[in-house]
């Protein structure tokens, strides 16, 4: 194991992949009368967005004109169809320097993309549940060592695949239990069944486990009893592996809490952020404001994604699986729909080490483990979020810094219907841009977004 604990649960971490993280000052740099004085009156009228208030881009280190660049690449995306609408926001120093939402919400109808607008985040849900595990080891009620059948006894005898490239079956016993670190580091072995080998992913369909975004009538707690009766692509603690890790998560969460997912959000990460916004199913009163989900056909036009599940690739998805359905599938690794207002306070409260507003979520200790590198020299099979992985999303480590236009230290992650983050410590920044389109691999949205919000610090 790479990681002790003390006696109340914070793990005390002294791996050799554990850096001590310095401190960086919170001091709101703050300059002059702002030089805009339209954005200066827009500004009186509107100082707050939940909580976090909006700064001229002066005020925040951030260059006005650089930002209009970014303004006219992300209307240009959607002017190109590459993008039906997008919402970047961009916070420096604890404030707000750069908000706009550009393009349609729904392009069949004209409406307009709006700073409300809601978004399927889908992987950005993990950050949130690891989050909501931490909170738990904060109270001493889960340990990171903690053997993951402690907790869902189906857990207790795993058996991993013996020859990923044989066609067979053939398992052997699994060398080590899955621990609770295993899951938040992706290195516990259960696959999505999207990636490979063929012969994991036909067993994973055939059990009605692959497909999470489309309307589910059961509890996640009934798909993780499948999960566990399925072997293991690695031996925990092997490989780096993205699959349903985090959803396991969530059904521990339930089990130590005695509430059901979404309560349990509510109570521990949405109430205390204000994070009015998010939710595993959408109202009915704010199904206005969802953002329509887009595909492309085969000359890479949008096409709206319907009620009929769609499938593109390893993936099978409808617009209607946030609020289809029996209404009791909590996803922690991808169910969440939010707007980027209640995504950027999340990630405030986490570069602010735990607190926002004066309200504490998680301990400073345990914001330092979520946001190092956890897996070693394992790295990581996805681009764009540096070359580690901490609990819930990717690490940016020395190494991978030749890559990436952000500081070393900085995480990251994504959802598949192409949203992205970054928190940037260094530069006390954070990133959110929220789009709604599978397959997204053919656009450099993403890197463009981020290499624009770089170029506007001054």
């Amino acid at each position: 194991m790479h990681f002790q604990l003390q006696c109340k649960g914070v793990p005390n971490m002294k791996s050799k992949y554990y850096i001590q993280r310095p401190q960086y000052s919170s001091q709101k740099k703050r300059v002059g009368r702002c030089s805009r004085v339209a954005f200066a009156a827009v500004l009186a009228f509107a100082p707050i967005i939940y909580g976090l208030e909006r700064a001229a881009p002066e005020e925040v280190g951030l260059s006005p004109e650089k930002l209009d660049a970014l303004t006219e690449y992300l209307q240009s995306e959607v002017e190109e169809g590459h993008i039906a609408g997008a919402v970047g926001v961009i916070a420096r120093q604890g404030r707000v320097g750069y908000f706009e939402a550009i393009g349609k919400q729904d392009r069949d109808s004209g409406e307009a993309m709006k700073e409300e607008s809601l978004f399927r985040i889908a992987s950005m849900t993990k950050a949130i549940t690891a989050a909501a595990v931490m909170s738990l080891v904060d109270d001493g009620r889960l340990r990171l060592d903690d053997p993951v059948s402690k907790y869902l006894p189906e857990f207790e005898s795993m058996r991993v695949l013996e020859d990923l490239e044989s066609d067979g079956l053939d398992t052997v016993k699994a060398a080590s239990p899955i621990t609770i670190h295993h899951l938040m580091t992706h290195t516990s072995g259960v696959p999505y069944g999207w990636f490979g080998p063929d012969k994991l992913d036909t067993l994973y369909r055939n059990s009605n486990i692959s497909d999470v975004f489309v309307p589910v009538d059961e509890t996640m707690r009934g798909r993780v009893f499948r999960i566990a009766a399925s072997p293991l692509k690695h031996q925990p603690g092997s490989a780096w592996e993205y699959g349903f890790s985090s959803d396991i998560l969530g059904c521990v969460i339930e089990e130590i809490s005695g509430l059901e997912l979404d309560q349990f959000f509510i109570e521990r990460v949405f109430r205390p952020l204000k994070m009015k916004d998010s939710h595993f199913n959408v109202p009915e009163g704010k199904r206005e404001r969802l953002a329509s989900l887009y595909t492309i056909d085969d000359q890479e036009r949008l096409q709206r994604v319907g009620s009929d599940p769609f499938t593109s690739g390893f993936l099978t998805f409808s617009e209607d699986y946030c609020y289809a359905g029996g209404g009791r599938f909590f996803g922690g690794g991808g169910g969440l729909v939010s707007s980027s207002l209640d995504y950027v306070r999340f990630l405030q409260m986490l570069l602010n080490g735990g607190t926002l507003e004066g309200v504490r979520v998680l301990s400073p200790k345990s914001i330092e483990i979520m946001t190092v590198n956890q897996i070693g020299e394992m790295g990581i099979a996805f681009e764009g979020h540096g070359d580690g992985y901490g609990y819930g999303f990717g690490v940016l480590t020395q190494r991978g810094k030749e890559k990436d236009v952000a500081s070393v230290g900085t995480y990251s992650w994504g959802g598949i219907f192409n949203t992205y983050y970054w928190v940037d410590p260094e530069e006390e920044m954070v990133g959110v841009l929220m789009t709604q389109l599978f397959p997204f691999f053919h656009l450099d949205i993403r890197e463009q977004f981020k290499r624009l919000a770089y170029e506007a610090v001054e």
